[in-house]
């Protein structure tokens, strides 16, 4: 099974960061290959470089390419004045139109330092990802609050074992058949 990361976060501290990086690494423990997209350095959308016979530019191929040799997906994102972070939903934008997403399934991970986790964030992008067609697997879907308190201050790892008992259960249901 091949997992693609998405981060909605830039930030090299970042806990989504860090939380996405446990996935990967409970990922892998179980026998995933994952890989990360930068979506950092992707061009604000603009439809008119992604027009009919139009090439993408290089960091959308790459990206397009990368969604494609993927199993599935996982988006690990904070959120941003209750919404989804700009960064990510340009990534999206550009994934819109190019069918990548069509099918492929998709964990949305949202975490934040108050307790509700990202609930909003985490809405609006289950409703974009299934406009898009993608296949949005419930149980790999989790809002983490008050995150900060659950990894340790040092290395960024996680120290809660709920946590992470639930990020392995997000990862199997991802990965099921």
């Amino acid at each position: 099974m091949r997992i693609l990361t998405l981060s909605g976060s830039l930030r090299t501290r970042s806990t989504n960061g860090a939380l996405l990086r446990a996935a990967q690494s409970l990922a892998a423990a179980d026998g995933a290959e994952t890989t990360s997209a930068d979506i950092g350095g992707l061009p604000h959308f603009n439809p008119d470089l992604d027009a009919e016979g139009a090439v993408a530019p290089a960091p959308v191929a790459a990206l397009r390419k990368s969604v494609a040799e993927a199993d599935a997906v996982l988006l690990v994102s904070p959120e941003y004045a209750h919404g989804v972070p700009g960064v990510l939903k340009n990534a999206l934008d550009w994934l819109v139109s190019s069918g990548e997403f069509i099918d492929r399934r998709v964990g949305v991970i949202t975490a934040s330092p108050s307790p509700t986790g990202g609930d909003y964030a985490n809405a609006q992008l289950r409703e974009t990802l299934r406009m898009m067609t993608g296949t949005v697997v419930e149980g790999a879907c989790l809002m983490v609050g008050t995150i900060r308190s659950k990894l340790d201050s040092t290395t960024d790892e996680i120290t809660d074992p709920v946590l992470t008992a639930q990020l392995t259960a997000a990862l199997k249901a991802l990965t099921a058949p």
